[in-house]
């Protein structure tokens, strides 16, 4: 580690208003605990090692010096504490983006998560949101930071005391890497102590495999065990070393749900240690690309992220995999193409499902996992896999008639003697399906009506067909089977009804199919349905949300003979009123039954109070 010194030439620049609102969270809400400013700052500069060491694979001239390590340097006489690393390094451009920005950390979600949590758990949130380079100034009443990126002969200084603005400036460093430099507050003076810096790194960055040295009046200490926790056999590994490492790869600072420890003999040797977490990363809703998060070592260096570890479906399982069968200068390309890797990825899978099989026998821990994952989890219903099978197992659901989550198999259990197909309805939400009109004619029935809230259930059941040789079928396209299941034959109408039928198709002309009278509802006048050989009403509901509507009919309007509105309606068409607006608010009455708005909000109002006068 050499040497780093800065210039001048400075250039001012104001933080994102976003950054220094974060900034003022970190440094006042979080300060009395104010040990943790170091577990991050040592975690960048393990990230930093890890991406020299990858990059330098197929580019030799960003490759590590022979004994790449993370210095902690105290010079209590200045009241500094360096952090130094040999990792990758930041052009300046880097440092502005960096160090000046937040991309995906929110300060309102930040705020929320702060405001919500116990004054326990307020400390993890520092690393869980990305903001960790900022807990610096907890400590700090400046901070500098000298870097010169791998592969580059420029280096760059940043220093800012944390008041809305920083400065960069060209300086020098002798070799590629990082310098973070604390001007510490009297009031922290605590962290110029060489033993209380190896007490907090033993307790925080212990399983981090690069070295940490702590350099004080020229003795240089060994901070951190660095051997890789998967190599132990897990008797030797505590409760507490595990949560500590799910928290490093995960960001999160829960305790996981279940812990995968597998050490895999044979013809493929690897080792893996995964984590079913406990909590739903706060990054989940901009954080939309469906790929694995499974890191990948190579004898136990770090080689990639981006190895697609684990389908889709299982993104939410995190952790690492170490092998031996594969050289450490792995190419991209040979990432996607080699047969170890297949076969590695096969033998994951196969554990993750046989371990979530094992979790669902845990009533109460499986409902937690699947009000987090389930909805994850069922992508793989729609995506054509070996497992599909026994991801239907393992899924859960609600029902018109069971509390809290059931299975398929135990649906299939209840189902009435004369049923053929598992019934579901697909919404977006579970109180307006629990109300829904669809399920009146069903429920009076007595048969059972599995209820699916999430948008991937509108397209799943399709592709997959049936479960234990029984057809999924939604309810919005099963006239005929529940016509079937009342023993009723297909119900004649009135002269007077079928006026009323065709006036209403008349005067709503291209927005419905087809207007039919129904036996499947009780209390209420309308419903909308979707034609027997077309698409579910929600999976179209979800495709116009996104401009992607498909091509389907207009829905069928199903109407209500007993109802007093509907016979009061026939009466007016039979006296020769018009009913054009009455057709109208009809139709929208359906639609917000079915949690849809109105397709004229502001004129659906106003012929209710014209009807209402």
């Amino acid at each position: 580690m050499s040497d780093a010194t800065s210039t001048h030439a400075e250039e001012q620049h104001n933080f994102s208003a976003e950054v220094e609102r974060l900034m003022d969270l970190v440094v006042h809400a979080l300060y009395s605990e104010r040990e943790i400013f170091l577990r991050e700052l040592i975690a960048n500069s393990a990230d930093a090692l890890d991406r020299r060491r990858f990059e330098s694979l197929t580019n030799q001239t960003v490759a590590l010096p022979d004994k790449p390590q993370i210095i902690l340097t105290v010079d209590k006489k200045e009241n500094l504490l360096t952090i130094s690393d040999d990792g990758l390094g930041m052009s300046k451009d880097e440092m502005i983006q960096n160090l000046g920005t937040i991309a995906k950390s929110g300060t309102r979600a930040f705020e929320k998560q702060l405001k919500d949590a116990k004054p326990e758990d307020r400390v993890n949130l520092i690393g869980q949101f990305g903001v960790g380079f900022y807990s610096a100034f907890m400590v700090a009443d400046k901070v500098e930071v000298i870097s010169r990126r791998a592969g580059s002969d420029e280096a760059w200084a940043w220093n800012s005391e944390g008041k809305g603005k920083y400065s960069i400036a060209s300086s020098t460093r002798n070799t590629p890497g990082t310098d973070v430099i604390l001007h510490i507050k009297k009031d922290a003076e605590e962290y110029l102590e060489s033993m209380r810096l190896e007490n907090i790194i033993r307790k925080w960055a212990d399983h981090i495999a690069w070295p940490i040295t702590i350099k004080q009046d020229d003795k240089e200490t060994s901070a951190n065990e660095g051997q890789a926790i998967w190599t132990k056999p897990r008797g030797d590994i505590s409760d507490e070393q595990l949560d500590e490492f799910y928290r490093h790869v995960t960001h999160l600072f829960d305790k996981p749900l279940a812990t995968l420890l597998w050490h895999a003999e044979g013809v493929i040797e690897f080792t893996s240690l995964l984590f079913i977490p406990g909590m739903v990363s706060p990054f989940a809703p901009v954080d939309q690309e469906r790929k694995s998060k499974v890191r990948l070592h190579v004898r136990r260096m770090f080689i990639t992220d981006e190895a697609d570890m684990l389908p889709p479906w299982l993104r939410f399982i995190q952790g690492i995999v170490d092998t031996e069968d594969l050289p450490l200068n792995v190419s991209r390309e040979m990432l996607q193409n080699t047969p170890v890797l297949a076969r590695i990825r096969k033998n994951l899978v196969n554990r993750v499902i046989s371990e979530l099989k094992k979790l669902s026998e845990d009533k109460e821990k499986y409902t937690k996992f699947w009000e987090l994952f389930g909805a994850i989890l069922k992508e793989g219903l729609w995506e054509p896999n070996e497992n599909n099978d026994t991801i239907a197992k393992i899924s859960r659901f609600y029902s018109s008639t069971v509390d809290g989550l059931t299975s398929l198999s135990d649906y299939v259990e209840r189902m009435k003697e004369n049923q053929e197909a598992i019934y579901f309805l697909a919404g977006d939400s579970l109180e307006v399906l629990k109300t829904s009109p669809h399920l009146e004619g069903f429920k009076a029935q007595g048969i059972e009506v599995l209820l699916f809230t999430d948008p991937v259930d509108a397209f799943w059941p399709d592709r997959f067909g049936k479960f234990e040789e029984k057809p999924l079928r939604s309810i919005t396209r099963a006239k005929k089977d529940l016509d079937k299941l009342m023993g009723k034959e297909e119900r004649s109408n009135s002269e007077e009804e079928e006026k009323l039928l065709k006036t209403l198709m008349e005067s709503l002309k291209d927005k419905i199919t087809d207007a039919r009278m129904t036996t499947r509802l009780v209390d209420s006048p309308v419903i909308l349905a979707a034609k027997e050989d077309g698409p579910d009403l929600q999976m179209q509901r979800l495709m116009r949300r996104n401009d992607r509507s498909i091509p389907s009919a207009p829905p069928v309007l199903e109407i209500n003979p007993n109802h007093n509105l509907i016979k009061s309606l026939i009466k007016k068409v039979n006296s020769g009123e018009n009913i054009d607006e009455a057709a109208f608010i009809l139709l929208d009455l359906a639609k917000i039954q079915d949690g849809e708005m109105p397709s004229d909000p502001t004129l659906f109002a106003k012929r209710i109070a014209a009807a209402l006068a």
